[in-house]
């Protein structure tokens, strides 16, 4: 009795087009965690720097959900809506990384008409802008990280750097008389 055995043939195109397919694989993965550690290197950015100091007697600020930290380029402008209360006391920090200055230019906006209410310029470049809500209304917060010299940083290419908005806000005092 005779074992016949069927030749083994590799077929090598075969063979290169799967091994190109997990070199591809492994190289688009590799870039993904690339591009996910540049943004999330300014997840919570604003929580952790753009956070003011200051010695009140009352009630003190909460943390507002509507805050955001992102990467910036120099010459970036973004826009935020967010939705402010009446009765509520509201404080917007807005703050960056040294890589591309220490200001940052920032307007709000009303969105029903437009109107603009504040611009940071117009303020000598403050960061934070305190206010009471009269009403219930949309706010635009258009923010502007403008041009200007560049330091090198690990993660981040030489002309971006994390920007945080931080909204903070608590419960109005009443003044004058009460409505009852």
């Amino acid at each position: 009795m005779q074992l016949k055995l069927a030749p083994y043939v590799i077929n090598t195109p075969t063979l290169i087009n799967g091994y190109m397919k997990i070199v591809i694989f492994f190289t688009l993965l590799i870039l993904s965690f690339n591009i996910n550690a540049q943004s999330s290197a300014c997840t919570d950015f604003h929580k952790k720097h753009c956070k003011v100091n200051t010695k009140t007697t009352g009630k003190e600020w909460q943390y507002n959900a509507q805050s955001k930290s992102g990467l910036f380029k120099q010459g970036d402008v973004s826009k935020l809506r967010c939705v402010i209360y009446k009765g509520m006391d509201y404080r917007i920090s807005v703050c960056c990384e040294t890589v591309i200055g220490d200001k940052v230019n920032y307007k709000i906006f009303d969105v029903r008409t437009n109107e603009l209410l504040f611009d940071n310029l117009k303020s000598e470049g403050v960061q934070v802008f305190e206010f009471q809500s009269a009403s219930t209304r949309q706010l635009l917060i258009e923010v502007t990280v403008p041009k200007g010299a560049a330091e090198k940083s690990d993660s981040k290419s030489a002309n971006s750097a994390c920007v945080g908005l931080l909204i903070e806000h608590r419960i109005s005092e009443r003044q004058g008389f009460s409505q009852y």
